[in-house]
């Protein structure tokens, strides 16, 4: 049986991620002295970004850590705008093949992010994919991101689907996974092509892990296109 929805996670599962994020991560956290180690980034990697400098910003001695946090995400969300305009755009290799395989089957399509609204249309546009899928949803959409699931259930009001049952996730980090398992979906599919390893996203609560996104049509039981 195939779902009624995908929601997609996007940087490391269907775009390919080659270090532009954790480079303006890293501008951000010198320029605004807000402490965070390689350990700490990496596991809120795909949480909203807006939520990522809000935590670190009040850990500081500021007398205004909301200022900060807003200051700290300009800086970040400049230097990735500026390396996704002028730098490479690329999808991780098959992901369109299989977004238009799934949608031909009649598949609903959610591609949900981290990024704040301008940084996605920005890469959205740049693929080429504004008519791909049937929602697009970014951080800022929701009153709270993952690990919550509050995309997940975003979508599903958005397309008008009622059972979380037939809707499948899929992404790259432990907190897509999680964000999936807290709406109870259908599928939990985790994809090794972002930022965390099979030993990492193993640990995680997940139905299934494949290499990439490449794979989902085999997994659901779909002949190759």
């Amino acid at each position: 049986m195939l779902p009624v929805l995908l929601v997609t996670d996007f940087a490391g599962t269907t775009l390919r991620e080659d270090g532009a994020v954790l480079t303006a991560y890293r501008h951000a956290f010198a320029r605004h002295g807000l402490p965070c180690s390689d350990d700490e980034l990496a596991a809120r990697r795909g949480a909203s970004k807006r939520a990522v400098f809000r935590e670190l910003a009040a850990r500081t001695s500021s007398d205004d850590p909301g200022e900060l946090a807003d200051a700290a995400l300009a800086t970040f969300e400049t230097a990735l705008r500026e390396a996704y305009a002028s730098g490479p755009v690329v999808e991780i290799e098959g992901a369109s093949a299989t977004l238009r395989q799934l949608r031909s089957a009649g598949v609903l399509l959610a591609l949900t992010s981290g990024f704040e609204r301008g940084v996605m249309d920005l890469l959205v546009n740049r693929l080429g994919w504004e008519a791909m899928f049937d929602v697009a949803l970014a951080s800022n959409d929701v009153a709270v991101g993952r690990p919550a699931p509050f995309l997940i259930y975003r979508a599903m009001q958005d397309l008008d689907v009622h059972d979380v049952a037939q809707v499948a996730v899929i992404g790259d980090t432990p907190l897509d996974l999680l964000a999936a398992t807290n709406a109870r979906a259908g599928w939990v599919i985790g994809v090794l092509t972002g930022a965390h390893g099979q030993a990492t996203l193993t640990r995680a609560p997940h139905t299934h892990l494949i290499p990439s996104i490449a794979e989902l049509p085999a997994l659901l039981g779909l002949a190759a296109g």
